[in-house]
């Protein structure tokens, strides 16, 4: 156990020092983004020479912004990790690695995780080195409060990877019911988003 804790805290020390290299500009103050996203496993190798390959990046996980779930059994993962300087990341996780991509500020408030999912949704996550694709999931779980919030990240996240047709071809799977669209009404797919999300967010 105490080895473990001291793992952790070389681990922690290293990402402290590389979030300090991080830069930002007037459209992401006050998130700070690298170069690139960090890969985790980088950063633990470093931290621990060693031993590095017994150390489970995902146990920095502190909080879950969002998790993404596939009926294939692929997952993806937004999550925070709070430093012991306060200073909050923003990281996710797929099949293949764990990363680093921006940090929030020190004792950064919940002001931020919302300011980083709308940059990440209205960008296609390229604003953090990243791209979204795929269709949609079957299934989300999320510590976002704000379904309205949600409702928008995902019309944008779904637009931006022209993921429209797999949202409506979820909904006709489960036979959920769709009302007769309004004549002219633009607002369609963002309804579609709506009874998407209450189902994935139920977890039938």
């Amino acid at each position: 156990m105490f080895q473990r804790r001291q793992q952790r805290v070389r681990v922690l020390e290293a990402l402290e020092r590389k979030a300090r290299g991080f830069g930002t500009d007037e459209d992401l103050y006050p998130l700070r983004v690298p170069r690139e996203p960090l890969r985790l496993e980088q950063v633990i190798a470093q931290a621990l020479p060693d031993d590095h390959r017994s150390f489970d990046p995902l146990t920095l996980r502190q909080r879950t912004l969002l998790h993404l779930a596939w009926d294939d059994g692929s997952t993806w993962e937004l999550w925070v990790l709070v430093l012991p300087s306060g200073l909050k990341l923003f990281c996710d996780s797929g099949e293949e690695e764990a990363r680093v991509l921006a940090s929030g500020g020190r004792h950064a408030t919940g002001e931020t995780d919302t300011q980083f999912l709308r940059l990440l949704s209205e960008t296609g996550g390229q604003q953090f080195g990243i791209e979204m694709s795929g269709g949609a999931p079957s299934r989300v779980r999320t510590s976002i409060q704000d379904r309205e919030f949600l409702v928008e990240i995902f019309v944008h996240l779904f637009e931006l990877a022209g993921a429209e047709g797999s949202v409506r071809e979820f909904l006709a799977h489960q036979n959920i019911q769709q009302p007769e669209p309004a004549p002219n009404d633009g607002s369609d797919f963002r309804a579609d988003v709506e009874r998407w999300l209450d189902y994935a967010l139920s977890g039938r």
